[in-house]
């Protein structure tokens, strides 16, 4: 039977209509997919002590554990199957190696690991923690690209804050966990600080929800600590 000319018009809008409906499960699918479990700030002390040994040592750590086929299935595995991370070198002031980046796949970690492996060293002098932990707050947290179950900054270096900040490194911890951020520590226990030094962390580092402190014995153990830190980091729902 003919439709009347009267009846093409609202044909075509029911018509328009199904498919507008039919499309919201799909467009809402894809606006999750752009979400992450978690958004890792890895802060790496370079403060003098860092010698271009023990940098590219630190560097290997962290490209290792990117690699892990353990690491990479608790990143995948996720309610949103990817995470951000970012990579920020810190001594006498932070400086911003590796923006924020998403791990959606194992390409996506292989590509970040062979770009923090070959990353280059930027040295200082001394180990402003406080001053870290402020530029983490003040400028990481804002350029977050999407928004996060969780933000966690994993914080490693050899020694304690030496710059005498107006503001000490707990404050600014603090300041970071009430908006929710949860700091873990990984303290290098070598050099004249290594008795003392897991114990500062505790105190002054690491703060948050389920936050933790993991030392490695010495820069040679780094690898062994950043991998079961990373791998717990990012198991956690």
């Amino acid at each position: 039977m003919a439709l009347s000319a009267r009846a093409l018009p609202a044909l075509a809008l029911s018509a328009l209509a199904l498919t507008v409906l039919a499309g919201l499960p799909a467009q809402a699918a894809g606006a999750a997919s752009t979400g992450v479990d978690t958004a890792l700030v890895l802060a790496v002390d370079v403060s003098g002590s860092v010698d271009e040994h023990r940098f590219r040592l630190q560097m290997e750590g962290i490209a290792q554990a990117l690699e892990d086929a353990a690491i990479q299935r608790a990143i995948l595995g996720g309610p949103h199957g990817a995470i951000l991370v970012a990579m920020v070198q810190w001594s006498d002031r932070p400086s911003l190696t590796v923006p924020w980046t998403r791990i959606g796949t194992v390409a996506d970690a292989r590509s970040l690991a062979m770009r923090i492996r070959t990353a280059a060293r930027r040295p200082g002098e001394f180990t402003c923690a406080a001053a870290m932990l402020h530029f983490v707050q003040v400028k990481m947290l804002h350029s977050i690209p999407t928004r996060p179950e969780r933000t966690v900054v994993d914080v490693s270096g050899d020694g304690k804050d030496n710059c005498n900040p107006t503001v000490p490194p707990a404050a600014e911890r603090d300041a970071l966990v009430r908006q929710e951020v949860t700091v873990n520590g990984l303290p290098i226990l070598e050099g004249d600080e290594k008795d003392t030094l897991e114990a500062w962390y505790r105190a002054n580092i690491a703060g948050g929800p389920a936050s933790f402190v993991v030392p490695a014995d010495g820069y040679r153990d780094f690898g062994r600590a950043i991998r079961q830190k990373f791998l717990t980091e990012v198991s956690r729902r």
